[in-house]
């Protein structure tokens, strides 16, 4: 079998495994020419995020506003309250359990992380067009105004290059992510840190899936006691949804089994057949349990602080950026690489950690999100019902 036939997680756990014997059995000058590729990365990373920020977030905000009506509204306020509620949630189990099980570095988390690391041979530069926060305010003018002024010129032009920022995802950064992993974890073993990071990673992935489960099964007991149905049918009949979401990796291809789904669970048509697919982009609970929890578990092994309000900034933030995010794996931490950088001071070895960490739940976190898209469909169905009742009355 090839390695390029594997998928994006084996691939990951080679891409670890060959970074840690390079990093533990060559000389310096091997892990400083992995180095010299990180750095390049590095750079064009962040020369296009920016440029996925805008390329679909603004598409995403256009298509939520050119359907504009009192249930777009409830449903994507209901999606972002789930979200919010969902990340912090995040923060106080975070806070509250990594602290016993991360133990910093001293030595290490007294200096630069990036000092610990060897240095690549050269590198170059490549400033990005705007920056992260530029890049949403860029991307709200230009989907508001687009939702507002129903045009189809700039409205096709930003799906146009919505798909060239894609294919530049598929065709280029995610087959480069394990070379770069690779890089970052020959470099982190030549410097003595990867088995302290591999201790966490362990940790930090069981914490995150009992996080996806509880929040599951708080969504459907609010959705469940809210429209008088039975929360134990309405979990049992989710089930064949959060399957194949663990098996696609993907909220888009797991909709048709999510609607079945939703119809088992007394949702009427209308309501599921809209309710589910919009959900599909705007709803991501799961993603942000594990940004948050991994975000926050990066930083505690660098000895970063951690405080409410940087945290809490982080977000809200995050239930915009991933806004009908890139349908490939891992497009949730694609789209918050940027916040990643911007608002919590993260380097190219922390977003790599967030990276490889994120990935290795991908399909957990997927399948918590569909779930609680299903959450909302029952929600949503009884407001309707009862504003129909209302209008008969």
């Amino acid at each position: 079998m090839k390695i390029n036939n594997l998928g994006l997680l084996p691939r990951l756990v080679i891409a670890i495994v060959l970074g840690i014997l390079i990093g533990q059995f060559t000389p310096a000058p091997v892990v400083r020419l992995l180095a010299t590729f990180n750095s390049i990365f590095g750079a064009f990373l962040g020369f296009v995020i920016p440029l996925i920020i805008v390329g679909f977030v603004a598409p995403g905000i256009a298509e939520l506003g050119a359907g504009a009506g009192k249930l777009l509204g409830i449903t994507t306020a209901i999606a972002y309250i789930s979200t919010l509620i969902s990340g912090f949630f995040a923060f106080g189990v975070s806070t509250s359990i990594l602290p016993k099980l991360i133990h910093v570095n001293a030595q290490f988390a007294a200096t630069n992380p990036e000092e610990a690391l060897l240095a690549p041979f050269f590198q170059i530069e490549m400033p990005p067009l705007f920056g992260v926060m530029s890049a949403l305010i860029i991307a709200f003018i230009l989907g508001i105004g687009m939702a507002a002024l129903k045009e189809k010129t700039i409205y096709n032009f930003m799906n146009e290059f919505q798909k060239i920022v894609q294919m530049v995802i598929v065709k280029v950064i995610i087959p480069l992510l394990p070379f770069h992993i690779a890089g970052i974890f020959a470099n982190m073993t030549y410097a003595g840190e990867v088995a302290r990071i591999l201790s966490v990673f362990g940790k930090v992935f069981v914490i995150v899936i009992a996080m996806h489960l509880i929040i599951i099964l708080f969504q459907f007991t609010i959705a469940c006691l809210y429209s008088g149905k039975s929360v134990i049918s309405a979990l049992k009949n989710q089930i064949p949804g959060y399957l194949t979401a663990i098996g696609t990796q993907s909220s888009a291809a797991t909709i048709p089994v999510n609607l079945q789904c939703a119809e088992r669970n007394g949702v009427s048509k209308g309501i599921r057949e809209f309710v589910v697919p919009l959900c599909a982009t705007v709803h991501l609970s799961g993603s942000t349990i594990t940004l948050t929890t991994c975000a926050i578990a990066v930083m505690m092994l660098n000895g970063m602080p951690v405080t409410l309000s940087q945290m809490a900034g982080f977000i809200f933030m995050l239930g915009v950026t991933m806004v009908a995010a890139p349908g490939v794996p891992g497009g949730a931490v694609m789209a918050a690489l940027g916040i990643l950088q911007s608002m919590l001071g993260f380097n190219d070895a922390q977003q790599a950690l967030m990276i490889a960490l994120y990935l290795a739940q991908d399909s957990f976190g997927t399948a918590c999100n569909v779930s609680g898209d299903n959450a909302i469909a029952i929600i949503v169905d009884k407001i309707s019902g009862s504003d129909r009742n209302l209008q008969k009355a």
